[in-house]
């Protein structure tokens, strides 16, 4: 008996349409870094972690607005046409979910940064902390520092 296969997998057009769907609500830190260089217009990095959090590393380039206070803030720092892409620490925090549902709550197009700030920093992007840029060696479990070109 397979592990695998005890759940039948679902028709293909319904494999289909997930799959489909999930690229529409995610994104991956090789992609936003991508985007970042590029200085995509309309495009607006958050990084939904407390203060402390922030102040250790983020994103360079990223808005902080912690979770709690988008509902109050994002109107008056975010415009009402920008793509939102939302981050927390990994991928074992749901941090990033709930700032998106915040965000597509008050309107806005958003997906969520798969990863969050983790992955960015294991796969050797930089970082920007209170003391200034930094960078960390590529960590070989997560990236072998070329594009995997997916």
């Amino acid at each position: 008996m397979s592990n695998v296969l005890a759940t039948p997998p679902a028709p293909a057009e319904h494999a289909a349409a997930h799959f489909a769907a999930r690229l529409r609500f995610e994104t991956d830190v090789s992609d936003v870094h991508a985007d970042l260089e590029a200085a995509v217009d309309g495009l607006v990095v958050i990084d939904t972690r407390g203060t402390s959090a922030w102040e250790r590393g983020h994103l360079p380039g990223a808005i902080h607005l912690p979770t709690a206070e988008i509902p109050v803030r994002a109107a008056q720092v975010i415009p009402a046409a920008a793509a939102v892409v939302t981050y927390c620490w990994g991928p074992g925090c749901n941090g990033a979910v709930r700032a998106a549902l915040a965000f597509a709550t008050l309107g806005y197009q958003v997906k969520e940064m798969i990863g969050g700030y983790e992955y960015w920093v294991r796969e050797g992007f930089p970082v920007q902390t209170a003391s200034g840029p930094r960078q960390r060696p590529v960590d070989d479990l997560t990236a072998v520092g070329i594009s995997c070109d997916c």
